[in-house]
């Protein structure tokens, strides 16, 4: 006998008993973006390799470490499992000339792939939604993008238990001055980096703020801060985004170590953390990439985006007891030859209704489906048997309420269940 295939390591079956609180996840998000005025866009997960070390960065960990790589055999092309989705989705805006006729808000949903130790809240298939508006430049879009984020997480039940973290990392120029700054700081205290961080000192040094060793965060702390020196454009739209922030009356707490893990980001960055999630807390980060269009091949297009990590919020969901069911409106019983033969013809007219039925299949006895019909969390039974058929009516059963069983024609029956 051979072995069972199993799931490779970090990449899991979604399994029927959670994709119900998945889909109210998916559809909420859907339904918050279409609100805001964000159109769907579908993108590929395989894209050129050249596109992320170029988009994302070369010196990210993203790049240097978690990217699934390979050549094509038929061409010799370099290709990648999308690590993330926002070069991608500007890939699309440039080949497809999106912003030609004015700005663009577009979405997009779907598995990316990273190669990185897997814990709670770190796969290596997991999902995002990202969002991308591209041609606005003022800190409107940046506020108008953390309210989706708030409303979102308000719909689903999670809003207090996520807080908002925001900081400027500027513009190129003012990372070109702060950068020597850090650099000269942290090499008076090379003796408390670590590996990474000495690796990362002159070819990424704001990554080191990132760090979470604990053996450098009281020199991480005292590290020169970026936000104390902006320029005059870079401060009034810091200071922008701050008021517009304040009076849609989202509260935020500004994090001067923020600077997110991707090269592109300038100016604003943000995330949404919780403490439900252990070192998995960033449920949701994003900011403004100005200059990444440009960078890409494509003409000078400010932009701003997010991704939501949605692996995260569903665990979120989870350790809020949120919860969310598959259940039909009704199970429809069928006992005897002839209530068999009727069956499924009553239950596309109960479909054609608008209801979700789960029709009995298989046979047994009156008792055996009536369990069965418990079990499927439906909040009614239809009954029909040899007494229904020959009277041409159902029997309906409330199965969650308290209710005694009524016999009826069946659009009475219908009339019922759409109440």
């Amino acid at each position: 006998m051979s072995d069972k295939f199993q799931s490779i390591k970090g990449f899991y079956d979604i399994l029927p008993e959670h994709t119900a609180l998945w889909q109210k996840l998916e559809d909420t998000a859907r339904r918050v973006l279409a609100q805001y005025g964000y159109r769907n866009i579908r993108l590929p997960i395989v894209e050129p390799t050249d596109l992320f070390i170029r988009g994302v960065g070369e010196h990210t960990d993203i790049v240097e470490k978690e990217m699934y790589s390979w050549e094509d055999k038929l061409n010799g092309d370099r290709l990648t499992l999308r690590p993330e989705g926002t070069a991608g989705c500007v890939r699309a805006v440039i080949e497809h000339s999106l912003t030609y006729n004015g700005p663009q808000r577009l979405w997009y949903m779907g598995p990316m792939f990273r190669h990185e130790n897997v814990q709670k809240g770190r796969q290596r298939q997991f999902h995002q939604i990202g969002a991308e508006a591209f041609g606005y430049a003022g800190p409107d879009v940046d506020a108008e993008q953390i309210a989706m984020l708030s409303r979102l997480w308000k719909e689903l039940g999670v809003a207090d238990e996520v807080e908002l973290q925001i900081n400027s990392i500027g513009d190129a120029h003012e990372r070109a001055e702060y950068r020597q700054v850090l650099i000269a700081y942290f090499e008076q205290h090379a003796d408390v980096l670590d590996e990474d961080a000495k690796r990362r000192l002159h070819a990424n040094p704001l990554r080191i703020l990132d760090s979470k060793n604990p053996r450098m965060q009281a020199v991480i702390e005292s590290a020169p801060k970026l936000v104390d020196i902006l320029g005059v454009e870079s401060r009034a739209h810091y200071d922008g985004l701050c008021r517009l922030l304040d009076d849609v009356g989202v509260s935020w707490k500004l994090n001067t170590r923020l600077v997110r893990g991707l090269d592109y980001y300038n100016r604003t960055v943000f995330e949404w953390v919780t403490n439900k999630l252990g070192s998995q807390g960033t449920i949701a980060g994003g900011g403004r990439y100005d200059t990444l269009v440009q960078r890409l091949g494509g003409k000078e297009t400010v932009a701003c985006g997010f991704g939501i990590g949605l692996e995260r919020v569903f665990l979120l969901m989870q350790e809020c007891g949120i919860t969310a069911t598959h259940a039909p409106d009704v199970y429809l019983l069928n006992v005897g030859e002839a209530a068999q033969a009727q069956a499924l013809r009553i239950a596309e007219a109960l479909r054609h209704a608008g209801l979700a039925v789960s029709l009995h299949a298989g046979g047994g006895s009156f008792k055996s489906q009536m369990k069965k019909a418990d079990q499927s969390g439906a909040a009614y039974a239809l009954i029909l048997g040899e007494d229904e058929v020959a009277a041409d009516e159902v029997s309906l059963k409330p199965l969650r309420e308290s209710g005694e069983q009524r016999r009826m024609s069946l659009s009475e029956a219908i009339q019922t269940l759409q109440i």
